[in-house]
């Protein structure tokens, strides 16, 4: 910069910009502002409001250097935050660059005193004098940070890297701002404020780090005045038991100092004007239920603790179940680089599920510190005892009692736990945010409304205050009842139905929640507390289709009642409906669910809760509908009509018609059946809604398409139930309810794929249907997912492996629950008949054509009868030819009653075969071709596609 230059200050109203002191004032004022955000202004002010390019805005600020977009964009902020309230003054041209708007008016500075200091300029050769500590070891996971901590560096005076112990903040600022060096012509300084005890010793301290000589009394002030004009790097480590008497110096030296940066590493962060705070965060670690080892690697918590343990252990090479526990590991350690350091260093040796399993204990776990860390560093307790000590009583208390949230905590549930004591709201909330700011709370923003949570290793730390006060018990009866009066009254109304987001508040809750019921059902709780929050909450475990979890708390809490009391007969019949929903979808025990629900009937009779009835007979009827018991579900559906038209609830009401639709699809009557489901679609009812007891959000609409499609299959419209079927999974899209998807894959696209030769997208999607089932333990559609698994591979042809998976399927389940057991027990017959085992594929046969009387599933007797003929055929003997064509003849009428036209192409098919197999070609063709002929469409598929070859090879 030229003398000329150098003497300029620039002026716009009460701004000043000072280019030979480098100063940024606001009515006289100096303003904190890093060397090269006030580089940024310079070239923005000598450009007269002119734009300014980004690419020559790098060029003048960073010559010679790459840098991204990031980096320009924490200037531009710190530029913006020092102007404050005049910020608009700092124009930016999207994609283009910026701009300093105002009359900027150029002046000289009176008398020729030289500027306090030179622009920054980057020293070759040595470097600075500095006394940061050699780097022993890489830095794992914190590439982005150190960028990130660099830019603010530069862009700002005072930097505060904060976060609770342990994080790596002292690791991180070092490694960060040494790069920065060669920016300080006279150096770095780092002054470790750990081990002082007295706050007046502070500017003693940075005076000795430094090499000042003092005279007099050594204050913030006169240390400040002696570093003047230098141009250094002040690191304060540690500063925040100490934390008033760091700020006054940080303060004191942006007023003096002009020329000093200042970055502090502490829990509590300075509060002083011009800081900016960069909160450390964990490191990044695996989700949970991701156990492939490639994508467990790729964490940078994973990351640093094979690699600690490989030090300590040279032969450590972990397996992919090393690699499972390392993930658990690092979540229940929050990511935390020091507390993952502790195990790895106890993993090296004992074992990696060794540490994984003595987690419980993690404070007596975690010992093993480097001798050379200072001593609150040493053990996991030394270094939340260090900070705990710091606190007042106040927020000591406040804390313990905040540990029992185990799924984080909004103000008003802080605050009921805090009732016994003398908090007040007001109080509570001040409380928050002191812990919030030394770093033992942190702000969850996952969601729109205000909420904290304490990290896992905090809050079992803080847990065992709570125990040693003996406060456990009173803080956990605080948290049931809050927990138990926030859902109850909305639960009350049994006709209400919860907005999407009374659900997401809910569903936000459930650990709370989980914790609430466990006390509440142990030996120190409440029962009371636990069968009400039970009942109340059965609604958000099916909308998160955990219905296993569902069952086995309305198990437990049902216990708790009277058998056959009378009093809590409300509770009770919630209960019940919930319990039977959930006995459905896990398959338990089907009389059991039909107990429950018979009974429930008749609770909600006597209370005249016609919305209780209709939930109640809703399950009821699917129960019945699936275990083949018509006539009692075609009163169940006649009831629930009745019901639905008095409380004017189309929900029950087309959940009726999808039953009845269904019941006249199995009991082979497609036409009728598809009325009802296109009657569904006709509605106006939006789906997606929330009363569906078997289904929470439950979509009327998806369903009956999925089982149009079947309907429509039947008929021989394959295109169109194609198009039903692909329509019913794009009825979800958006969604996120995967119990939903199990139903919709089972009677829609997995059926019709297999069954007109689309087995590539059969197997994917019966595939997706398992993995679906089995993550949510809905047992009733895994099972159904392996009987369609184990026919794909039958209509495939590979009978042996199909058989396998048949009789699973059968032993998990299907024999109890009887799932569309005609169907899978035909299907295994023709496995056996494919494997050569003719007799035994006969009995199956009877097996599966009686339970097709039995259960009215008589939409897969033509099917039944045609393949019963190919089986008798393979006996090659005359007798069996003629029952074969009976077993036909049979097969075409039932198709023909039924408007069956897929099973009598089928059928046709055989015929024909027959036919040509006993050289009476002529007579083949014409049975066949009728049956051809009245098709429309679909003549892709593997059945058309087989006939049209046959009848292209028959004589005219």
């Amino acid at each position: 910069m030229s003398e000329a230059s150098a003497n300029l200050v620039y002026v716009c109203d009460q701004w000043e910009i000072d280019l030979g002191r480098r100063e940024l004032r606001s009515g006289g004022i100096p303003v904190p502002l890093g060397g090269r955000a006030f580089e940024i202004v310079t070239v923005l002010v000598q450009s007269a409001t002119e734009l300014v390019t980004k690419d020559h805005l790098m060029e003048r600020v960073w010559p010679g250097a790459v840098v991204g977009e990031g980096t320009i964009h924490v200037h531009i902020s710190a530029v913006r935050k020092a102007l404050g309230p005049d910020r608009g003054l700092l124009k930016t041209t999207s994609g283009r660059g910026y701009r300093l708007l105002g009359d900027w008016t150029p002046q000289q500075r009176e008398g020729t005193a030289p500027p306090v200091y030179s622009p920054v300029t980057r020293i070759s050769g040595a470097p600075p004098p500095n006394n940061f500590p050699p780097l022993i070891k890489r830095l794992v996971g914190r590439a982005a940070a150190c960028q990130f901590v660099r830019d603010l560096v530069s862009a700002y005076r005072v930097v505060t890297l904060t976060g609770p112990g342990g994080i790596g903040k002292t690791s991180l600022a070092i490694k960060a701002v040494r790069y920065l060096l060669p920016d300080f012509e006279d150096g770095g300084w780092l002054v470790e404020l750990a081990s002082l005890s007295d706050p007046g010793l502070v500017p003693s301290t940075v005076a000795s780090t430094l090499g000042l000589k003092l005279s007099g009394e050594i204050s913030a002030e006169s240390v400040a005045r002696a570093v003047g004009g230098r141009h250094l790097l002040l690191v304060l480590d540690n500063c925040e038991h100490i934390i008033d008497a760091v700020a006054n110096l940080a303060e004191t030296f942006t007023r003096l100092c002009p020329r000093t940066t200042i970055v502090a590493t502490s829990r509590e962060v300075l509060r002083i004007d011009g800081e900016s705070v960069y909160r450390v965060p964990p490191l990044e670690v695996p989700a949970l239920g991701q156990a492939a080892p490639d994508y467990i690697m790729q964490y940078s918590a994973v990351e640093l603790f094979v690699a600690r343990t490989k030090a300590l252990n040279a032969g450590f090479s972990p397996t992919a179940e090393d690699l499972s526990s390392i993930a658990t590991i690092c979540r229940h350690l929050d990511g935390i680089p020091l507390a993952i350091e502790f195990a790895a260093a106890r993993a090296a040796v004992l074992s990696v599920q060794g540490v994984a399993a003595g987690l419980r204990d993690r404070f007596a776990l975690l010992t093993a510190g480097r001798r050379t860390a200072l001593p609150r560093h040493r053990t996991l307790r030394a270094t939340l005892d260090w900070s705990h000590e710091l606190l007042p009583e106040t927020e000591r208390r406040l804390l313990r009692r905040l540990a029992v949230f185990p799924g984080g905590f909004t103000i008003d549930a802080a605050a009921a736990v805090m009732t016994d004591t003398d908090f007040d709201a007001s109080a509570v909330l001040d409380g928050i945010g002191n812990l919030v700011a030394k770093s033992w709370v942190a702000l969850d923003k996952s969601g729109a409304s205000a909420r904290w949570t304490l990290l896992e290793t905090i809050r079992a730390y803080a847990l065992e205050k709570l125990a040693e006060h003996a406060e456990a018990d009173v803080a956990a009866e605080h948290h049931a009842l809050y927990f138990r009066d926030l859902f109850t009254p909305q639960a009350r109304d049994a006709r209400s139905s919860l907005s999407d987001e009374d659900l997401a508040r809910h569903v936000r809750e459930i650990d709370n929640v989980r914790a609430v019921l466990d006390w509440s059902f142990s030996s120190a709780g409440d029962t009371a507390i636990g069968v009400d929050l039970t009942a109340a909450y059965a609604p958000v475990w099916r909308h998160l289709s955990l219905m296993s979890e569902c069952r086995e708390r309305c198990e437990r809490a049902l216990l708790s009642l009277e058998p056959h009391g009378t009093a809590n007969m409300r509770l009770r019949m919630e209960l019940q409906i919930a319990l039977a929903a959930a006995i459905f979808i896990t398959m338990g025990p089907p009389d059991q669910a039909k107990i429950l629900l018979t009974e429930a009937v008749e609770t909600a009779d006597a209370l005249s809760d016609l919305n209780a009835q209709a939930a109640a007979l809703s399950t009821l009827l699917a129960i019945y509908v699936l275990r083949g018991e018509y006539d009692r579900a075609r009163i169940a559906a006649e009831r629930i009509e009745q019901i639905a038209h008095r409380i004017d609830d189309p929900v029950s009401l087309l959940a009726a018609y999808r039953e009845l639709g269904a019941m006249l699809l199995t009991s082979g009557r497609p036409r009728e059946a598809q009325q009802y489901f296109e009657r569904i679609l006709r509605s106006p009812t939006a789906p997606g809604d929330h009363r569906s007891v078997i289904y929470y959000n439950s979509n009327e609409h998806a369903v009956a398409r999925a089982m149009l499609a079947r309907a429509l299959w039947m008929q021989g419209f394959a295109e169109q139930a194609l198009n039903e079927a692909r329509l019913s999974l794009k009825e979800l899209q958006g969604t996120d309810h995967q119990l939903l998807l199990c139903p919709i894959l089972y009677h829609g696209i997995c059926r019709i794929a297999t069954m007109t030769g689309d087995f590539a997208t059969a197997d994917r999607e019966i595939e997706r249907l398992i993995e679906v089932a089995t993550g949510l333990n809905a047992h009733l559609w895994e099972t159904a997912g392996h009987f369609l698994k184990g026919k794909l591979l039958v209509e495939r042809g590979e009978f042996a492996e199909g058989l396998l998976v048949l009789r699973d399927a059968f032993e998990t389940g299907g024999r109890t629950w009887r799932l569309s057991y005609a169907e899978f027990k035909g299907t295994l017959a023709l496995g056996l008949a494919g494997t050569g085992r003719l007799d035994e594929a006969l009995v199956a046969l009877d097996d599966a054509m009686a339970a097709a009387g039995e259960d009215g599933h008589g939409w897969y007797a033509p099917e039944l009868l045609r393949i019963k003929g190919e089986v008798l055929l393979q006996q090659a003997a005359g007798q069996s030819t003629l029952a074969a064509e009976d077993c036909f003849d049979q097969a075409a009428q039932m198709a023909r009653e039924q408007g069956a036209l897929f099973w009598g192409l089928r059928v046709a098919l055989s015929v024909a075969r027959l036919k040509v197999s006993q050289g009476r070609h002529h007579e083949a063709r014409a049975p066949l071709a009728s049956v051809y002929d009245r098709f429309t469409e679909g003549f892709a598929t593997a059945d058309l596609r087989a006939a049209r070859t046959l009848l292209e090879g028959l004589p005219p």
